[in-house]
């Protein structure tokens, strides 16, 4: 594939401790569409460093339409969509350059390797996604706290991974969960139940999520054998389900309240 037919958008908000890592390895790219809700780090200082980039100015309501608004800034047949913490491998870069699509493949699924300050986890509950696709027929919808994009045609899997490593402030990332987690209960509060997958279900249980989510990632996934790095990322994933948790059983007691069923 021709790099030249690829536009890299970036969605920012306040990334000064991950954004140097992610534009050095888009050192091969003509222009790059960032879609900014307000920073005021220095994120925008150095962005306006690269006359490659061209910063649009949007505040967020939700990762799907901020995705969908930078869709519309892409002059390219096809988009690179990442998150301001994704740095490219090498060989993700090489093998960019070798792919050759055919009309009836629309886009390219990356897995990832998740770092906890650079140190890389053997596995995580961090799930591939589509990164490259076709600008024409590409649209963004919310699912949860989370985003998917939808594509008209055959998705395929790249062999090269992105690495995820979000070295900004844990008190930034604990206010992120806290809005992460309302979002996600409300998704799987109001999607029916037969919809939801065996996970989902799980969750919106409440109580065992947080208690096997801790032990799958230590032991399933081998976090327990990353050291430091790998208890920092089970607590954090055990937390992130205890928020949920206390978001669903909040929901729960509200309602019986509003109904009468419960008595001071």
């Amino acid at each position: 594939m021709d790099r030249d037919i690829v536009t890299p958008l970036l969605i920012t908000f306040n990334e000064i401790q991950n954004i140097g890592r992610t534009l050095a390895k888009l050192d091969w790219a003509r222009r790059i569409v960032v879609i900014d809700s307000g920073s005021t780090d220095g994120t925008l200082e150095i962005l306006a460093k690269d006359p490659r980039i061209e910063v649009v100015h949007r505040p967020f309501d939700s990762f799907a339409e901020q995705c969908n608004f930078g869709l519309t800034h892409i002059r390219t047949d096809w988009v690179l969509s990442l998150d301001a913490d994704y740095e490219l491998s090498d060989t993700f870069v090489s093998e960019l350059a070798g792919l050759h699509p055919t009309p009836q493949d629309t886009g390219y699924k990356a897995a990832f390797v998740y770092r906890i300050h650079g140190h890389a986890l053997r596995g995580t509950l961090y799930p591939p996604r589509t990164v490259l696709y076709r600008v024409g027929g590409a649209r963004y919808e919310n699912e949860g706290h989370g985003h998917r994009i939808r594509l008209q045609g055959r998705v395929l899997a790249l062999k090269s991974v992105i690495y995820h490593d979000d070295r900004k402030p844990l008190s930034r990332w604990l206010a992120s969960q806290l809005k992460y987690a309302a979002r996600e209960a409300a998704h799987l509060l109001e999607t029916p139940r037969e919809r939801l997958g065996r996970v989902d279900r799980i969750r919106l249980m409440g109580w065992p999520a947080p208690i096997l989510v801790v032990v799958y990632v230590l032991f399933a996934k081998g976090a327990i054998l990353d050291g430091k790095a790998g208890w920092f990322y089970a607590f954090q994933r055990l937390l992130a389900e205890v928020l949920l948790a206390l978001e669903l059983l909040d929901w729960r007691l509200s309602a019986l309240t509003r109904s009468g069923s419960v008595k001071g």
